[in-house]
């Protein structure tokens, strides 16, 4: 590549169980950017999502902490969008990611097989998938606080086919370490 020749970001999406420590590792892939000088961003598929469960709950007179996720409304919204129009979290996607201008770019919420997963490959991400043991996911469910829990959404996350896996069970440190090792190899 030549000086003048464009780099291509780094674009990594983060899959596995809620509770599996998805954003955790987003902050890592972020913590590595800044230590290396890249500029970061961090992309939502579920951004309408977010936005509707904020405008259900304030119709119906509700309150909701900042960053709370109540997953079965969530899931039911996302179920309506892709009955309406199968590519519509995709698209909207799509069209603010293309206004991001960052040398690393992480998407922490991708869940749907069919249709999502085939739009962010097409757009260059990598598909990391994070796991640990169920009993220390259910423990973290627990500490979170979000008004329901719900897994249906991510009952076919298998069928996204990973470019790597971690293991997020042998503590903070071990989980950095890993995530940066990773990336050092991607760059």
């Amino acid at each position: 590549m030549t000086t003048t020749e464009a780099r291509r970001p780094l674009r990594i999406a983060v899959v596995g169980l809620a509770g599996a420590g998805k954003s955790t590792c987003a902050t890592l892939i972020e913590e590595f950017a800044r230590d290396k000088g890249l500029a970061y961003a961090r992309v939502k598929l579920a951004t309408p999502l977010y936005d509707l469960q904020e405008q259900v709950y304030r119709r119906a007179g509700g309150s909701l902490h900042e960053g709370a996720q109540d997953q079965v409304l969530m899931e039911a919204l996302a179920d309506a969008m892709r009955r309406i129009r199968p590519e519509s979290l995709a698209d909207d996607f799509a069209a603010r990611l293309a206004a991001v201008d960052a040398d690393l770019v992480v998407n922490d919420d991708l869940r749907d097989p069919h249709v999502d997963a085939p739009a962010l490959r097409g757009h260059g991400f990598r598909v990391l998938r994070i796991t640990c043991a169920e009993e220390l996911r259910q423990e973290r469910l627990a500490g979170r606080g979000d008004p329901s829990r719900a897994d249906r959404s991510t009952r076919e996350i298998d069928l996204i086919e990973p470019d790597a896996v971690i293991d997020n069970g042998a503590g903070l440190d071990t989980y950095r370490s890993t995530v940066h090792e990773l990336l050092g190899s991607w760059l």
